[in-house]
């Protein structure tokens, strides 16, 4: 792990996809930066990583789609924590498919995944938010949400729908304390994006991307650590694109 200084001492941070990816690598960083845990996952690798985390952790095993389960991961946060100050909204999916094979349950799911659950964990975080006048929330989106990509029709659009979410959440909560942001990756050199990207179809794509290479998880988590920090006080319904200039073509 490199260098991001940034104090999270005492705050609590709610983390969903966070057993591997960009969501394992943002955990990691706020721990190290003082942060106490709530890291959600549908996974039970997230109660492995819990515990090699030198801070306070409550760890769920959940689906983000599901209103109940959310729910009671925020009454838990309260009772264990009494409160929430961030929530980064990382987990998502990306199954593939031309548009006119795309069957309505990838669909369904992608849209579930990605925007339902985003939603529902904001919903509840924001009711602790506002209590306390206060808050950081952190919503995963993609350059995808601002270009067309081949073969992403459902994650287009569930991502496009992150962007509208998060603005709107902005106007609403940020004269209440509460600064809501999205924070849109190219590709990233996660497990996953290093299988889904291999071989010609990356260096395709590199090769569409001004900095000609795709993206470092630490270089996403700067980003979300800063949106998260108290320093970003006045950043507020922003879209921070993280992608080598490929949306400015």
């Amino acid at each position: 792990m490199g260098n991001l200084s940034f104090d999270f001492t005492g705050r609590v941070a709610l983390v969903t996809g966070a057993a591997n990816g960009i969501g394992k690598v943002v955990a990691e960083y706020l721990a190290a930066a003082g942060a106490r845990l709530v890291l959600v996952d549908r996974s039970e690798a997230v109660h492995e990583l819990a515990e090699s985390l030198p801070t306070q952790v409550l760890s769920r095993v959940q689906d983000v789609t599901d209103e109940a389960a959310v729910i009671a991961t925020l009454q838990a946060t309260r009772q264990r924590f009494g409160g929430l100050d961030i929530l980064v909204n990382n987990a998502g999916i990306g199954p593939l498919d031309a548009a006119e094979t795309m069957s309505s349950e990838l669909w369904d799911q992608t849209q579930a995944v990605n925007l339902r659950g985003v939603f529902l964990f904001c919903r509840e975080a924001g009711k602790t938010m506002l209590e306390r006048g206060e808050g950081r929330i952190v919503n995963l989106a993609s350059q995808a949400a601002s270009v067309g990509l081949a073969g992403h029709l459902a994650y287009c659009t569930s991502k496009a729908g992150v962007l509208g979410l998060t603005r709107t959440l902005a106007l609403e909560w940020g004269p209440r304390g509460i600064t809501v942001n999205a924070v849109s990756p190219t590709v990233v050199e996660t497990e996953l994006g290093r299988y889904g990207w291999a071989g010609d179809k990356g260096e395709r794509m590199k090769a569409l991307i001004p900095t000609r290479r795709f993206a470092q998880p630490e270089e996403i988590v700067a980003a979300i650590l800063y949106l998260a920090s108290r320093e970003a006080a006045m950043v507020n319904g922003a879209d921070l694109r993280i992608d080598g200039g490929y949306t400015a073509i």
